[in-house]
Protein backbone atom coordinates (compact mmCIF):
# COMPACT_ATOMS: atom_id res chain seq x y z
CA UNK A 1 0.00 0.00 0.00
CA UNK A 2 1.49 3.40 -0.40
CA UNK A 3 0.51 6.40 1.44
CA UNK A 4 0.62 10.06 0.06
CA UNK A 5 0.44 13.23 1.46
CA UNK A 6 -0.01 15.98 -1.48
CA UNK A 7 -0.98 18.95 -2.80
CA UNK A 8 -3.86 18.11 -5.40
CA UNK A 9 -6.56 18.83 -7.71
CA UNK A 10 -8.90 15.53 -8.20
CA UNK A 11 -10.86 15.05 -11.72
CA UNK A 12 -13.70 12.38 -12.16
CA UNK A 13 -14.57 11.96 -15.15
CA UNK A 14 -17.48 9.15 -16.54
CA UNK A 15 -21.15 8.13 -15.54
CA UNK A 16 -20.77 11.23 -13.45
CA UNK A 17 -18.43 14.35 -13.30
CA UNK A 18 -16.81 15.52 -9.87
CA UNK A 19 -14.13 17.77 -9.18
CA UNK A 20 -12.00 18.68 -5.86
CA UNK A 21 -10.18 21.71 -6.26
CA UNK A 22 -6.57 22.09 -5.09
CA UNK A 23 -6.12 21.05 -1.77
CA UNK A 24 -3.75 19.13 0.91
CA UNK A 25 -5.07 15.25 0.63
CA UNK A 26 -3.93 11.66 1.46
CA UNK A 27 -3.68 9.15 -1.39
CA UNK A 28 -4.07 6.15 -0.63
CA UNK A 29 -2.92 3.58 -3.48
CA UNK A 30 -3.85 0.14 -3.02
CA UNK A 31 -2.21 -3.41 -3.87
CA UNK A 32 -5.55 -4.30 -5.42
CA UNK A 33 -4.95 -0.96 -7.60
CA UNK A 34 -7.13 1.14 -6.22
CA UNK A 35 -7.00 4.94 -5.49
CA UNK A 36 -8.66 6.03 -2.57
CA UNK A 37 -8.52 10.42 -1.70
CA UNK A 38 -9.17 11.48 1.60
CA UNK A 39 -9.28 14.76 3.46
CA UNK A 40 -8.53 15.31 7.53
CA UNK A 41 -12.69 15.14 7.92
CA UNK A 42 -15.68 13.01 7.17
CA UNK A 43 -15.05 9.90 9.36
CA UNK A 44 -13.17 7.19 6.94
CA UNK A 45 -15.67 7.89 3.92
CA UNK A 46 -12.97 9.03 0.88
CA UNK A 47 -13.55 12.13 -1.23
CA UNK A 48 -13.36 10.34 -4.41
CA UNK A 49 -11.74 6.52 -5.34
CA UNK A 50 -11.37 4.45 -8.28
CA UNK A 51 -12.83 0.78 -7.71
CA UNK A 52 -10.55 -2.13 -9.53
CA UNK A 53 -10.14 -3.46 -11.49
CA UNK A 54 -8.38 -0.31 -12.38
CA UNK A 55 -4.65 0.62 -13.56
CA UNK A 56 -2.91 3.87 -12.62
CA UNK A 57 -0.47 5.18 -14.40
CA UNK A 58 1.87 8.47 -13.83
CA UNK A 59 2.71 10.96 -16.48
CA UNK A 60 4.54 14.47 -16.85
CA UNK A 61 2.18 17.38 -16.78
CA UNK A 62 2.25 19.40 -20.18
CA UNK A 63 2.98 23.02 -20.59
CA UNK A 64 -0.24 24.17 -19.26
CA UNK A 65 -0.47 22.33 -16.17
CA UNK A 66 3.10 23.00 -15.70
CA UNK A 67 2.96 26.80 -15.77
CA UNK A 68 0.10 26.01 -13.44
CA UNK A 69 2.65 24.71 -10.78
CA UNK A 70 2.09 20.71 -11.78
CA UNK A 71 4.80 18.22 -10.68
CA UNK A 72 2.92 15.16 -11.80
CA UNK A 73 -0.10 13.37 -13.18
CA UNK A 74 -2.02 10.18 -11.92
CA UNK A 75 -4.44 8.75 -14.49
CA UNK A 76 -6.64 6.47 -12.87
CA UNK A 77 -8.78 4.59 -15.13
CA UNK A 78 -11.30 1.81 -14.90
CA UNK A 79 -11.13 -1.48 -17.16
CA UNK A 80 -14.83 -2.23 -17.54
CA UNK A 81 -16.50 1.26 -17.20
CA UNK A 82 -13.94 3.43 -19.06
CA UNK A 83 -14.74 6.08 -15.82
CA UNK A 84 -11.41 8.07 -15.60
CA UNK A 85 -10.20 9.61 -12.41
CA UNK A 86 -7.55 12.58 -12.86
CA UNK A 87 -5.28 13.61 -9.90
CA UNK A 88 -2.86 16.81 -10.52
CA UNK A 89 -0.16 16.62 -8.08
CA UNK A 90 1.56 20.01 -7.31
CA UNK A 91 3.65 19.42 -4.39
CA UNK A 92 4.66 15.65 -2.46
CA UNK A 93 4.94 16.25 1.49
CA UNK A 94 4.59 12.67 2.01
CA UNK A 95 5.41 9.25 0.21
CA UNK A 96 5.76 5.83 1.14
CA UNK A 97 4.90 2.30 0.50
CA UNK A 98 4.66 -0.77 3.29
CA UNK A 99 4.06 -4.56 2.83
CA UNK A 100 0.66 -5.25 4.72
CA UNK A 101 0.37 -8.96 4.06
CA UNK A 102 -3.07 -11.05 3.89
CA UNK A 103 -5.72 -9.50 6.00
CA UNK A 104 -7.55 -12.07 8.48
CA UNK A 105 -10.85 -9.89 7.68
CA UNK A 106 -13.29 -8.30 9.68
CA UNK A 107 -14.22 -10.74 12.92
CA UNK A 108 -17.92 -9.87 13.98
CA UNK A 109 -19.19 -9.92 17.39
CA UNK A 110 -21.22 -12.56 18.28
CA UNK A 111 -25.27 -11.55 17.89
CA UNK A 112 -24.29 -9.96 14.59
CA UNK A 113 -22.76 -13.08 13.37
CA UNK A 114 -25.71 -15.05 14.65
CA UNK A 115 -28.05 -12.68 12.96
CA UNK A 116 -26.17 -13.29 9.17
CA UNK A 117 -25.81 -17.19 10.27
CA UNK A 118 -29.73 -17.35 11.13
CA UNK A 119 -30.83 -14.86 8.26
CA UNK A 120 -29.00 -16.78 5.83
CA UNK A 121 -30.95 -20.14 6.88
CA UNK A 122 -34.49 -17.53 6.83
CA UNK A 123 -34.17 -15.83 3.63
CA UNK A 124 -37.98 -15.68 3.98
CA UNK A 125 -38.29 -13.29 6.66
CA UNK A 126 -36.43 -10.87 3.86
CA UNK A 127 -39.72 -11.67 1.19
CA UNK A 128 -40.65 -14.46 -0.63
CA UNK A 129 -39.18 -16.52 -3.32
CA UNK A 130 -35.59 -15.54 -2.49
CA UNK A 131 -32.71 -17.99 -2.55
CA UNK A 132 -29.16 -17.44 -0.96
CA UNK A 133 -26.22 -17.45 -3.12
CA UNK A 134 -23.58 -16.60 -1.08
CA UNK A 135 -22.73 -15.76 2.61
CA UNK A 136 -19.64 -12.42 2.53
CA UNK A 137 -19.98 -12.30 -0.73
CA UNK A 138 -16.61 -10.43 -1.79
CA UNK A 139 -15.96 -7.15 -3.34
CA UNK A 140 -12.96 -4.58 -3.46
CA UNK A 141 -14.39 -3.03 -0.53
CA UNK A 142 -14.94 -6.04 1.86
CA UNK A 143 -17.79 -9.04 1.44
CA UNK A 144 -21.31 -7.70 1.82
CA UNK A 145 -23.33 -10.44 4.40
CA UNK A 146 -25.56 -11.87 2.06
CA UNK A 147 -26.14 -11.84 -1.57
CA UNK A 148 -29.86 -13.52 -2.53
CA UNK A 149 -31.73 -14.00 -6.04
CA UNK A 150 -35.78 -13.67 -6.11
CA UNK A 151 -37.76 -15.44 -8.54
CA UNK A 152 -36.99 -12.96 -10.90
CA UNK A 153 -33.74 -13.58 -10.93
CA UNK A 154 -32.99 -9.92 -9.97
CA UNK A 155 -30.34 -9.55 -7.00
CA UNK A 156 -30.48 -8.29 -3.23
CA UNK A 157 -27.64 -7.23 -1.47
CA UNK A 158 -28.29 -7.88 2.29
CA UNK A 159 -26.06 -5.64 5.16
CA UNK A 160 -27.06 -7.03 9.09
CA UNK A 161 -25.96 -4.66 12.06
CA UNK A 162 -26.88 -4.84 15.02
CA UNK A 163 -27.53 -1.36 15.38
CA UNK A 164 -28.03 0.29 11.85
CA UNK A 165 -27.00 3.91 11.72
CA UNK A 166 -25.89 5.88 9.19
CA UNK A 167 -22.62 4.51 8.32
CA UNK A 168 -23.96 1.15 7.46
CA UNK A 169 -26.46 2.57 4.94
CA UNK A 170 -23.36 4.53 3.67
CA UNK A 171 -21.57 0.98 3.78
CA UNK A 172 -24.15 -0.78 1.48
CA UNK A 173 -24.64 1.67 -0.92
CA UNK A 174 -20.96 1.56 -1.63
CA UNK A 175 -21.39 -2.04 -2.17
CA UNK A 176 -24.59 -1.38 -4.28
CA UNK A 177 -22.73 0.50 -6.75
CA UNK A 178 -20.06 -1.88 -7.24
CA UNK A 179 -21.72 -4.52 -7.30
CA UNK A 180 -23.88 -2.72 -9.79
CA UNK A 181 -21.45 -2.54 -12.30
CA UNK A 182 -21.48 -6.33 -13.07
CA UNK A 183 -23.55 -7.34 -15.88
CA UNK A 184 -24.13 -10.78 -14.33
CA UNK A 185 -25.73 -9.31 -11.29
CA UNK A 186 -27.06 -5.70 -12.20
CA UNK A 187 -29.82 -4.63 -11.23
CA UNK A 188 -29.10 -5.07 -7.44
CA UNK A 189 -31.52 -3.74 -4.83
CA UNK A 190 -30.46 -3.19 -1.70
CA UNK A 191 -32.01 -4.12 2.47
CA UNK A 192 -30.29 -2.51 5.09
CA UNK A 193 -31.46 -5.35 8.54
CA UNK A 194 -30.95 -4.70 11.68
CA UNK A 195 -32.13 -5.24 15.57
CA UNK A 196 -32.74 -1.45 15.61
CA UNK A 197 -32.50 1.30 12.92
CA UNK A 198 -32.06 4.34 13.93
CA UNK A 199 -34.51 7.11 12.30
CA UNK A 200 -31.92 9.55 10.43
CA UNK A 201 -30.50 5.83 9.12
CA UNK A 202 -33.90 5.05 7.81
CA UNK A 203 -34.38 8.35 5.96
CA UNK A 204 -31.21 8.20 4.44
CA UNK A 205 -32.15 4.28 3.31
CA UNK A 206 -34.63 5.53 1.54
CA UNK A 207 -33.67 8.87 -0.27
CA UNK A 208 -31.10 5.36 -1.57
CA UNK A 209 -33.86 3.00 -2.47
CA UNK A 210 -32.97 0.89 0.07
CA UNK A 211 -35.47 -1.27 1.99
CA UNK A 212 -35.07 -1.50 5.86
CA UNK A 213 -35.92 -4.47 7.97
CA UNK A 214 -36.19 -4.41 11.60
CA UNK A 215 -34.88 -8.20 13.22
CA UNK A 216 -36.43 -9.48 15.77
CA UNK A 217 -33.08 -11.95 16.86
CA UNK A 218 -34.67 -14.20 19.62
CA UNK A 219 -37.47 -14.78 17.15
CA UNK A 220 -35.51 -16.31 14.84
CA UNK A 221 -33.49 -17.93 17.48
CA UNK A 222 -36.89 -19.45 18.22
CA UNK A 223 -36.85 -17.89 21.24
CA UNK A 224 -39.79 -15.58 22.97
CA UNK A 225 -38.92 -12.35 23.51
CA UNK A 226 -42.21 -11.71 25.40
CA UNK A 227 -43.16 -9.08 23.53
CA UNK A 228 -46.76 -9.04 22.07
CA UNK A 229 -47.06 -10.22 18.63
CA UNK A 230 -50.25 -10.17 16.30
CA UNK A 231 -49.16 -13.73 14.71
Amino acid sequence: MRLVIARCSVDYTGRLNAHLPLATRLLVHKGDGSLLVHSDGGSYKPLNWMSPPCSLTVQPPDDSDAEDGVVELWNVTHAKTGDALLVRIYEVLHDTSHELGVDPGLVKDGVEADLQRLLAEQVDVIGDGLTLVRREFPTAIGPVDLLLRNAAGGTIAVEIKRRGDIDGVEQLTRYLELLGRDPHLAPVTGVFAAQEIKPQARVLAADRGIRCLTLDYDGMKGIDSGAPRLF
